[in-house]
């Protein structure tokens, strides 16, 4: 995992990176990776930038933005490592029939959410072959 469990720590960890990104300052690989996914998603730039604290709950009807991003994250760890492997060649698919690699990323995160979703409802690891089919219906 490349960053803790801690709530407010991953927050901090965005609105740093992004402050530093707009300060052209020197970046981490880390904190490149998380500006780039936060430069894709203008949409989100004010809860980086603004109240960290900010609940986002499914009950509010509001997509929690750090949850989107670090989604995007876990899509590109996966296909830059090929973990599981197989995902680098559905990606590349996808992105071709898409024509967008964000896009594809989108379509790719639903599959992600629900196969977490599932592993932690029951209580168990997150089921790869599931996972890999799914994506390859897309």
């Amino acid at each position: 995992m490349i960053f803790g469990q801690d709530r407010d720590e991953l927050r901090q960890m965005y609105a740093h990176a992004w402050q530093k990104h707009c300060e052209k300052g020197a970046l981490s690989p880390l904190e490149t990776q998380i500006s780039q996914v936060i430069e894709d998603h203008p949409e989100y730039h004010e809860a980086v930038m603004g109240d960290l604290e900010q609940d986002y709950s499914v009950d509010g009807g509001k997509t929690n933005p750090f949850l989107h991003m670090g989604l995007h994250l876990g899509i590109r760890e996966q296909v830059n490592t090929n973990r599981p492997a197989g995902i680098a060649m559905v990606f590349m698919g996808l992105t071709e029939k898409i024509g967008d690699p964000h896009t594809a990323e989108h379509r790719m995160i639903d599959c992600l959410a629900e196969t977490l979703w599932e592993a932690q409802r029951q209580n168990q690891a997150p089921d790869d072959e599931i996972y890999l089919e799914r994506l390859r219906q897309l």
